[in-house]
């Protein structure tokens, strides 16, 4: 068991993690990743040889290909045969200073992060534990919502940048208020925290459900500037500004489902809280809000078909975060993932146990009926998802990891078996991941996403994986997949191979191993983590 140190600091972390008000105060930030000893390249011509490409546009794979990169960008990418028929040699680019034999293997670009945090201390002490996870699992870029505190976020977002860290890509997004002393009350003081923000080098803003004038400030403003925005319209705020309020407002993307249900009620204006639910208590908090589904939203209603022709109207994102909230329906299974024991650290885990001022951890006497609300409320959720992909909207992936017993990088695999869960094909699922992310950080700006999908002229940002993802997405773990070969023998396959970033190459499977060995330290220091 933790110190009563740890304990303490624990408490404190989770009482200001997710501060509604204009003025966040957020943890201590995690100490900055070390420099960069791990990765080979980029090479003046890295060509890997005979893979299977699955480009990130929903088109279905291809191989086995060629693929060129000079520097940081893919230059060309070549069709070198056909499956199960001997590749002819003189059909294949040549001039290689670097070689990966990818023969029979599976490429996609970088996986997109869309909603991360770096954990703060003392839950995560070292953001090289976090972006070590991260890029284990392919993932090469990541929208900090935010990271850590303004200066530590555009700090970390600068060195990786310029590739002296191990760590994805980096876009810096933040709370009204962040990096100033004095409060955001007014829509004025609002404009002007958003134009000197952007002067310190913010990506775009994560708001709240503010109030209205505030919201149109925050928004219009932004729009003048070119950031993009995403918001977690919190339960406190959520009657004045819903999704539908703060889409017709501006809005680039919702994360989480706060404001969905709320934009769809029919003989509501309010949910039907009961009289004694206090948002301050956790388990209200996240217990009453799973009750939505019930008699409250219809599927295929008008109200839920207008909803969905607003957000197309307005190209408006949904990043639904869904792996985040999956304890709530089954905190078992949560709790018992096969990647806790090697790869969760005593004082994260510490965090997640059942604690009432720690948020998220929220189980203070969580029932069958919770869960069982919870799952009702996922399967309305997930056809909302499903019915808006099919429409045309955009929907990503992001994990929001660091809480209610989610891993990064695990748990942002997690998200894509939920997207396939929700009725994705699981091409779309990796588009998903992919080139929608892209798209999304980039809506703002005069110019194409430069990564997200395979082709020349983007920057190399890769995973390339032994195993078929489209035929179980669960080769995408770091901990793999358990099959039975031959008769008995029963074996795990997967994890990623290899993750290229701006044309470096990292052994993903030894940047786990790195995990692994900081969770062994810290249990040598601090003690084996206590279950509950």
């Amino acid at each position: 068991m933790l110190n009563l140190k740890y304990r303490t600091m624990l408490l404190g972390l989770g009482v200001c993690v997710l501060s509604i008000f204009t003025t966040t105060v957020l943890a201590q930030p995690s100490n900055p990743a070390p420099d960069r000893t791990e990765g080979e390249g980029p090479y003046e011509r890295l060509i890997i040889r005979g893979a299977n490409m699955i480009d990130g546009t929903g088109a279905p794979m291809t191989g086995p290909v060629d693929i060129v990169i000079e520097g940081n960008k893919i230059v060309s990418v070549h069709r070198v045969g056909y499956p199960g028929v001997p590749i002819k040699e003189d059909r294949r680019p040549d001039g290689a200073t670097k070689e990966i034999d990818a023969s029979g293997m599976y490429v996609m670009p970088g996986f997109i992060d869309m909603h991360v945090h770096t954990g703060g201390q003392p839950k995560v002490p070292d953001a090289e534990y976090t972006y070590k996870l991260w890029m284990g699992h392919g993932i090469t870029t990541v929208r900090g919502v935010p990271f850590d505190n303004l200066e530590s976020s555009l700090s970390e977002k600068e060195r990786s940048e310029r590739n002296e860290i191990v760590a994805p890509r980096m876009y810096s997004y933040h709370r009204v208020g962040s990096g100033w002393d004095d409060p955001v009350n007014t829509p004025e003081q609002a404009r002007e925290w958003v134009r000197w923000a952007k002067d310190q080098g913010i990506d775009g803003l994560k708001v709240g459900a503010h109030d209205p004038d505030i919201m149109e400030a925050l928004l219009d403003e932004a729009e003048k500037l070119n950031l993009n925005s995403t918001a977690h319209l919190d339960q406190i705020g959520v009657v004045r500004m819903n999704t539908a309020d703060a889409t017709k407002l501006g809005l680039g993307a919702q994360t989480h489902y706060y404001g969905l249900f709320e934009s769809m009620y029919d003989d509501h204006d309010l949910q039907p809280y009961p009289n004694d639910y206090n948002y301050q208590n956790e388990q209200d908090r996240f217990g009453q809000v799973a009750r939505q589904w019930n008699k409250i939203v219809e599927p295929g209603s008008e109200e839920w078909n207008e909803l969905i022709e607003l957000f197309l109207k307005h190209d408006l994102t949904m990043d639904p975060t869904m792996t985040i909230y999956e304890a709530s329906r089954d905190v078992m299974r949560a709790r018992n993932a096969d990647w806790h024991e090697d790869y969760t650290l005593p004082t994260l885990w510490d965090f997640y146990k059942p604690n009432r001022v720690a948020h998220g951890s929220y189980w203070f006497d969580w029932t069958t009926e919770d869960e069982v609300q919870w799952r009702n409320f996922y399967r309305r959720w997930m056809q909302f998802l499903d019915d808006y992909k099919d429409a045309g909207g955009r929907v990503t992936t992001g994990s929001d990891a660091g809480f209610i017993y989610k891993l990064y990088g695990f748990d942002y695999i997690r998200e894509l078996e939920l997207l396939q869960e929700a009725g994705f094909h699981p091409l779309e699922v990796i588009r998903s991941a992919t080139m929608s992310g892209a798209e999304e950080l980039y809506k703002k700006m005069d110019e194409d996403a430069p990564f997200g999908i395979i082709r020349p002229d983007k920057l190399a940002d890769l995973v390339i994986v032994e195993e078929n993802p489209l035929q179980n997405l669960k080769v995408l773990y770091g901990t793999g997949a358990i099959r039975v070969e031959g008769v008995d023998e029963i074996v795990r396959v997967g994890g990623v191979k290899y993750t290229i970033k701006d044309g470096i190459v990292y052994d993903a499977k030894q940047l786990l191993e790195d995990v692994r060995n900081m969770v062994d330290e810290q249990e040598a220091e601090l003690g084996e983590k206590e279950r509950y």
